[in-house]
C-alpha cells in the first residue's frame, strides 16, 4: 500500500493496465537504519527505491550517453479516495495530453476489402471515427506484399474520404517465433519463462524488424492507429546470441528502450496507440479500461452491468477518454444467442444499454462486428447515441465522481463535474430493475464549482432552479423507466 501523500510512477511501465500493477521500478522497501518506527521489528515499508528490475546492465562506447527513466512524483493533498484520484487523472492530462484523445471507434471484423468499406460507410453514416481492423480479421502489417500494401492503402483512401481515421491491430508478445528468436529463460536456458509463456525477444534480428516493417507501413499506408496487443510486459532474456544486447543484463533495459522509443515515434507522427498495457507516459493513448474478455460471453443483460461495473472502478485513476470498453456485436469467448446481439436489429434494448452505458460515461469501446446497424430502425438508435454524445462530449470526457457501484439491485449514476465549463455537471442514470423507479437522488456538485443554487435540465427539458445544501449537493427526485435510464445537465444559476 502506497504512503498516503505520494504517489510515484514511472515512464518505464509495463505489464498491467494499472499504475500500481505496472510500475516495476518503483518500490517501497524496508529501512533497518531507522530505528525508532513504530514496527517492533522494523518492517515499515517507508523507504522508495525506485530502479529497474533488471540491469541496465550497458556498457557506453566512447562518448555515448546513457538517459534514465524519468520519477514523477505526485504529493497528495488528501487521504480521501475521490480527491486523490482527481489528482491522478488531472497529472496524466497535463503529462500526456495525448490521453485525452478520444474518438468513437469501431472494430471491423472482416479485412476483406468489401467488408471493410461497408463498414467505414457505416461508421460516416452514424458518426464513428475510427475503425480498426481487428485481431482475427485477416489484417496483416507484417505482409509486405506490394499487392497486399496497395489494396490497404486504397482502404485508407476510402476511410478517408469519409472522414474516418482507420487503423489496425497487431501482435507482438504472447506468441512464439523460433527458439533463434524468442526469449530465453535465465533459469532453464531455454525458450519459455516469458510474462504470457513464450514471447520474442523485441532485441532478436526478428524483433528490429519487426519494428522497422511497423515503421515503414506506418509511414506508407495511410493508417493512423495501431492496437498493439500483447505489448512487451517485462521480459528479459538471457540469449547471448540476438544482435541488439549482450546478454541477460541489458535485456530488459534494452527493450524497454526500443519499444518506448517506438510509441513516442508513432505518437510524433500522429498514429493512434491503442496499447493493453500502461504506457501512457511513452506515448499510448489508450489502455484497456480493465476487464476480462471471457465477461463478454455471459448473457447480454450482465455484459452491460459488468460494463457499468468495470467503468466506475476502473475511473478512480483513469479519466474516461483513457480506457477502452468492449461491445461484441457479434459472439466472443463462447455464451451463444444469450450472449450476442447479432442480428441487431433484434435485440435494439440491449444495443442501446451498451451504447448509453458506454457513451454516458464519456467511454469508448470497441464495437466489434461487421456492421453498426442492420436496418433503418437500428441506424436511427446509433446515429441518435451519438448525436447525443457529441452534444455533450466535454462533460461526458470530464471526471466521474464515484456514488455508488453499480449491483444490478438498485438504479446507479454517472456523475460528470466540470467547473470550467458551461455544463458543469451531467448525471447518468441507469435503472436495471423490470419496473419504472422513481429515486431522490443526492449529487455532490462540489467539484463542479457549485455552490448556493444550480439549474437543472432534465433530458433537454427547460432547466429548473434547485437549490443546493450547504455542502453543495443537490437533492433531485427522478423517475426512471424499466430496464432503461434518464439523464440531467447541470448549469450555474444565472445571476
Amino acid at each position: 500500500m502506497e504512503p498516503s501523500r505520494l504517489h510515484v510512477e514511472t515512464d518505464m511501465a509495463f505489464g498491467g493496465m494499472h499504475a500500481q500493477t505496472a510500475n516495476p521500478c518503483v518500490v517501497w522497501g524496508l529501512d533497518p537504519a531507522y530505528e525508532t518506527q513504530v514496527s517492533y521489528e522494523k518492517k515499515t515499508r517507508c523507504q522508495l527505491v525506485v530502479a529497474p528490475p533488471l540491469g541496465p546492465g550497458l556498457v557506453l562506447a566512447p562518448g555515448e550517453r546513457f538517459r534514465s527513466f524519468t520519477v514523477f512524483e505526485l504529493l497528495h493533498d488528501s487521504t480521501e479516495r475521490e480527491r486523490r484520484g482527481l489528482a491522478q487523472r488531472r497529472m496524466y492530462r497535463v503529462l500526456a495530453p495525448w490521453v485525452t484523445e478520444n474518438p468513437l471507434m469501431m472494430h471491423i471484423r472482416d479485412a476483406r476489402p468489401e467488408a471493410v468499406r461497408l463498414a467505414l460507410d457505416q461508421c460516416a453514416e452514424v458518426g464513428f471515427e475510427m475503425a480498426i481492423l481487428s485481431f482475427g480479421s485477416g489484417f496483416n502489417p507484417e505482409n509486405r506484399d506490394p499487392k497486399y500494401r496497395e489494396e490497404l492503402r486504397g482502404l485508407a483512401a476510402h476511410a478517408k474520404s469519409k472522414g474516418v481515421e482507420l487503423g489496425g491491430y497487431s501482435l507482438l508478445s504472447s506468441r512464439s517465433i523460433g527458439p533463434e528468436t524468442d526469449v530465453i529463460d535465465a533459469l532453464t536456458g531455454k525458450p519459455g519463462g516469458a510474462v504470457f509463456g513464450n514471447a520474442p525477444c523485441l532485441m532478436s534480428r526478428w524483433g528490429l524488424d519487426y519494428f522497422e516493417i511497423l515503421r515503414e507501413f506506418y509511414a506508407t499506408s495511410g493508417f493512423s492507429l495501431l492496437e498493439h496487443d500483447g505489448s512487451y510486459p517485462g521480459d528479459d532474456c538471457a540469449s547471448t546470441a540476438h544482435v541488439g544486447h549482450r546478454g541477460h543484463a541489458d535485456s530488459q533495459w534494452k527493450q524497454y528502450a526500443l519499444i518506448s522509443s517506438f510509441y513516442r515515434e508513432c505518437r510524433a507522427n500522429g498514429v493512434y496507440l491503442n496499447v493493453p498495457d500502461y504506457y501512457y507516459l511513452a506515448g499510448a493513448n489508450k489502455c484497456a479500461m480493465g476487464y476480462r474478455e471471457t465477461n463478454w460471453s455471459l448473457p447480454r443483460e450482465l455484459q452491460v452491468l459488468h460494463a457499468r461495473q468495470n467503468i466506475y472502478d476502473g475511473t478512480w485513476t483513469k479519466a474516461p477518454s483513457m480506457g477502452w470498453m468492449f461491445v461484441p456485436l457479434t459472439e466472443y469467448h463462447g455464451g451463444g444467442a444469450a450472449a450476442t446481439l447479432e442480428p441487431l436489429s433484434e435485440h435494439l434494448v440491449d444495443y442501446e444499454a451498451h451504447l448509453a452505458a458506454n457513451l454516458g460515461a464519456g467511454v469508448q469501446a470497441c464495437f466489434r462486428g461487421p456492421r453498426l446497424y442492420d436496418s433503418e430502425p437500428t441506424r436511427a438508435l446509433v446515429e441518435r447515441w451519438v448525436d447525443w454524445y457529441k452534444a455533450h462530449r466535454a462533460i461526458l470526457e470530464s471526471d466521474i465522481v464515484h456514488l455508488s457501484r453499480p449491483t444490478g439491485r438498485d438504479v446507479d449514476v454517472v456523475l460528470h463535474v466540470n467547473p470550467a465549463l458551461d455544463e458543469r455537471a451531467l448525471a447518468m442514470v441507469h435503472n436495471p430493475l423490470p419496473e419504472e423507479v422513481e429515486r431522490e437522488l443526492v449529487l455532490p456538485l462540489y467539484y463542479a464549482g457549485l455552490r448556493g443554487a444550480c439549474r437543472v435540465a432534465l433530458e433537454g427539458a427547460t432547466a429548473q432552479r434547485h437549490d443546493l445544501d450547504g455542502a453543495s449537493r443537490l437533492h433531485v427526485r427522478v423517475r426512471v423507466p424499466a430496464r432503461a435510464r434518464t439523464w440531467l445537465v447541470v448549469t450555474a444559476e444565472s445571476r
